[in-house]
């Protein structure tokens, strides 16, 4: 099966933004691993995203090696949505109530 589509959720992309940001001001280049590692953990779900275990609320869960982050998504068809880049330590759930974004007519 080809690799499906990944789309981020706007507060999910936020979140990457932001602790990207958190790491490069204590050291480039662990934000830069940091981009990699959240971008490497996205390629890997479009391709097999079945193969990461259930997690809360019809979602599946991808957790980071080197941080502390969870890669939070759910399967809709042919499409994965990133509800969540979460930090382990944050209260669990906080994401529940995102919505998936609508569709673009474009």
């Amino acid at each position: 099966m080809p690799a499906r589509v990944v789309r981020l959720f706007p507060e999910a992309e936020a979140e990457v933004v932001a602790n990207e940001r958190w790491y490069a001001q204590r050291s480039p280049s662990v934000a830069t691993a940091f981009l990699a590692e959240v971008d490497q953990a996205i390629a890997r779900i479009g391709e097999t995203p079945e193969t990461w275990p259930r997690y809360r609320r019809g979602t599946r869960r991808f957790i980071l090696r080197r941080f502390p982050f969870s890669v939070v998504y759910r399967i809709d068809g042919d499409v994965v949505y990133v509800v969540a880049v979460a930090h382990a330590k944050r209260r669990p759930e906080y994401w529940r109530r995102r919505k998936r974004p609508a569709r673009s007519t474009a």
